[in-house]
Formats: structure tokens, sequence, C-alpha cells
């Protein structure tokens, strides 16, 4: 079973997994250089761990599983998650990309909202104006010197305004990412059969961003921002 909502843009949450470098809940700071397409994607529903692969010989039976790190190795959380089969992590996320490919109309107007909401926090000062206020603000600091007037509050405001500008300098990469990110989705998404039958490494790491694993079920946060939990 399958609920279907729409979530906040995860551009961003993008970003960092690439940076390879995650904080856990407990403040750990991991670094992963596996290359398989779930590395770095699977969370604990518990402790928020990452889940780890791993080769598992259970009583002669050799398979792939995923293992919260928190039961894996002493991270100060006490974790019951479960231990999760390869195969079935697969299955989990086969079924819930296929809903979204059946249903691309609605996937591409997610990914239109968010392109909307991206635009509408870029609605800020532009490094330009602020440019321009922080000349205008430097002429007023030489004309007040030069009177040995009191000039603390144009220093202060100048202070502030160059803060600005250096934040604004950084906003203005990172919308450009997500834009990038969101209109290639866009693009790769059209480009996509209706529905596919083998699991493909490719999609998922193109289309998920997080995968969360609790006792009964997962959910899937794909990187329009649409979230699907599927009972599994």
């Amino acid at each position: 079973m399958f609920s279907f909502r729409i979530g906040r843009n995860l551009a961003q949450e993008e970003l960092a997994r690439r940076r390879l470098v995650h904080t856990t809940e407990n403040g750990k700071r991991r670094c992963y250089s596996c290359n398989h397409c779930f590395a770095q994607m699977v969370f604990c529903g518990d402790c928020g761990e990452f889940f780890r692969r791993v080769h598992w010989n259970n009583r002669s039976c050799k398979s792939i599983v995923w293992r919260c790190c928190s039961r894996l190795e002493s991270t100060g959380n006490v974790c019951h998650a479960r231990t999760v089969n390869e195969e079935l992590l697969k299955e989990v996320v086969l079924q819930p990309i296929n809903q979204v490919l059946c249903q691309k109309d609605d996937f591409l107007q997610a990914l239109q909202t968010n392109i909307a909401t991206v635009v509408k926090q870029g609605d800020t000062l532009s490094p330009e104006v602020i440019d321009e206020r922080l000349w205008e603000l430097q002429k007023e600091l030489v004309k007040k010197a030069n009177q040995k007037a009191d000039y603390d509050a144009i220093a202060d405001e100048f202070l502030r305004l160059r803060d600005m500008r250096k934040q604004a300098e950084v906003d203005s990469v990172v919308k450009d990412e997500q834009m990038r990110l969101i209109q290639d989705l866009q693009d790769f998404i059209k480009s996509q059969p209706t529905t596919i039958t083998e699991f493909d490494e490719t999609l998922v790491k193109r289309l998920i961003t997080k995968i969360t694993v609790f006792e009964d079920h997962f959910t899937l946060a794909f990187k329009s921002g649409v979230i699907i939990e599927n009972e599994a």
C-alpha cells in the first residue's frame, strides 16, 4: 500500500549527500566511499543513523543485507531497527518508482511547484543592489569621518550589508544548483518509459534522495519533493 504526498524541496539534501559527508543525530560525522546506489541514502527511522551494506553469512546462508550502523558499532544509541535484505530493498524502491512513472504529470507538477518555491526563496536583495547601497554608505562614512561626526550607525549598517552580500553570493549559487537539478530531473523523467520491470540503479540515483526504514514500512523521498510510503 502506498500513501502519496508532497514534501518540501530536497535539492539541498542531495547536495549534502553528494559531498559524501553526513552528521548523524548523535553528532557523528560519516564519510563513505561505497558507490552502491543505496549508499548514504538509507536511514534508520528509529535512531537516524545510516544503514550500511553487509555481506551476511547466517547459518551458512549467504546474503547481502542493510543494517543500521547503531547495530554494527558503538554509536551511543540503543537501536532495534530491523535488518533489511537487499532484494527486499530493491522491491520496495521499484514499486514506488513505477508509481511515479505512471503518474508523470503529478510528478512533473510537483517539480514545477518546487521551481516556483526556489524562485520565491531567491526574491531577496541581489548582490548588485547591495553593492550600490554599500557604495552609498561608504561615501557617507567618509563624509562623516571628515566632519568628525558620529558614524557608528552607518558603520553598523555597512557591516551588516557586507555580510548580507556574502550570503547573497552563496544563496545565488545554491539557487542555481537547485534549479539545474530540478530541470535536469524534469528532462530525465520525460524520457523514461511508463513502467520498468527490472531494478535500475541509475533511476534510483536520479529520482530518490532518501529511504527511511521503519519497523513496518518504508518512506521514500523523491528529489521532486514527493514522498511515498510503502508498507513492507
